[in-house]
């Protein structure tokens, strides 16, 4: 398998590197350590970034777009992350569903909410899906009709009324355009009883409530969405009634669990570079630490980690590319290895760093509370069971 990189794709990997080293690192820790969650966004970073295509960076290019391709994704989300990882996710979050946006919604959709996505270096995009009462579980699809999402969505002439609360949504108090799942019949299972809706914020009866204050990611923006008689067009429906988990049967444009391995990826190779500046610069016992067997040894844990997520990240992208070919049992334990991965890393960098590992002026503990959040994305352990499935 070759994964020589060809000119366009070094091209925006050097872009993103720059960036983040010159516009994201100097900003990182700062914005992390301010206390109200709401005031951890930063404006500037996501327009310079915009500015740049990182936030456009996948819708074609007959729409504005870059049109970038799977391993360039990968390696944009890699240099930004090794910056900050949620000023990396914030872009990428946006690609998921213009790619949605592209892939399956109508003509009259894209000229709504794509065109003005693009145009609009504020314009942030995010989905509705986790409720109070649930979350990962709908990956599995229960087939009980009492559970999984409990939005509603009424019809109401050429409208839908949501009455409902989303929490923990991705963006949820930055984005102007979310989509939503409802519950549009109670009476079924969520895959054969939910419908999937475009809502933007000036939607009346829709509000963002709670920002989550988080240990980690602290930039990016999780919030409660509330939906007090929202009303939505019926022309924002995304697909057909009660057929919301199926609009993207078919639809190879999506990276799904790439992202946060890709992402990963770059947080721990954050994490060795830290490790090594210190091993390197650290006088202690006579020398610098680097010559101490114990470092020495979890510096190579640390590297061999790290190169076999790489190795595993950039197979799955270059199988993603070959679209109906792709084994969707890569995208899922790809997640799951990098959420193994990332902890033992940054926990690593920790141990590296002594006395200072836990100060929170040095960074590496940052790291490691980004990576905590792993754990709870995309349902990993829901996960790991799924792809028993595929197996």
């Amino acid at each position: 398998m070759d994964f020589k990189l060809n000119d366009e794709q070094i091209s925006w990997q050097m872009k993103a590197r720059k960036f983040a080293e010159e516009e994201i690192k100097p900003i990182s820790l700062e914005r992390d350590q301010i206390l109200d969650p709401r005031e951890t966004f930063d404006w500037e970073i996501i327009k310079k970034g915009s500015a740049l295509g990182f936030r456009t960076a996948v819708v074609a290019k007959e729409w504005g777009g870059h049109g970038i391709d799977f391993v360039t994704q990968v390696l944009v989300m890699e240099e930004l992350a090794r910056g900050d990882s949620a000023i990396s996710k914030t872009f990428s979050q946006c690609w998921k569903w213009s790619h949605l946006i592209s892939a399956i919604c109508t003509e009259d959709q894209k000229e709504r909410f794509l065109k003005p996505f693009i145009a609009d270096d504020t314009y942030l995009l995010g989905k509705g899906g986790t409720e109070p009462a649930a979350g990962s579980d709908n990956r599995l699809q229960p087939d009980d009709p009492s559970t999984g999402w409990m939005l509603k969505a009424e019809r109401d002439g050429d409208d839908w009324i949501l009455n409902g609360t989303k929490r923990y949504i991705a963006n949820g108090s930055v984005a102007k355009l979310f989509f939503i799942d409802a519950r549009t019949d109670p009476s079924v299972k969520i895959a054969d009883g939910s419908t999937l809706f475009l809502v933007p914020t000036d939607t009346p009866g829709f509000r963002v409530g709670k920002v989550y204050d988080k240990t980690g990611w602290r930039f990016y923006q999780n919030a409660e969405l509330i939906f007090e008689n929202a009303r939505v067009p019926h022309t924002n429906m995304v697909g057909g009634v009660n057929e919301g988990i199926k609009v993207r049967k078919g639809d190879t444009s999506e990276f799904n669990d790439l992202e946060l391995a890709a992402n990963a990826m770059g947080v721990c190779q954050a994490a060795c570079d830290m490790a090594m500046n210190h091993a390197r610069t650290r006088w202690q016992g006579g020398n610098y630490i680097i010559e101490h067997q114990a470092i020495q040894l979890k510096l190579a844990e640390m590297h061999m980690l790290t190169e076999a997520l790489r190795s595993y990240v950039m197979r799955t992208a270059c199988d993603s590319e070959e679209g109906t070919k792709r084994d969707p049992r890569h995208g899922i334990l790809c997640m799951n290895f990098s959420s193994d991965v990332i902890q033992r890393v940054t926990c690593l960098n920790v141990d590296i760093h002594g006395g200072a590992g836990v100060m929170k002026d040095v960074g590496a503990e940052k790291l490691q509370r980004d990576g905590a959040v792993w754990t709870h994305l995309a349902g990993d352990a829901v996960q790991r069971m799924k792809v028993v499935k595929h197996l």
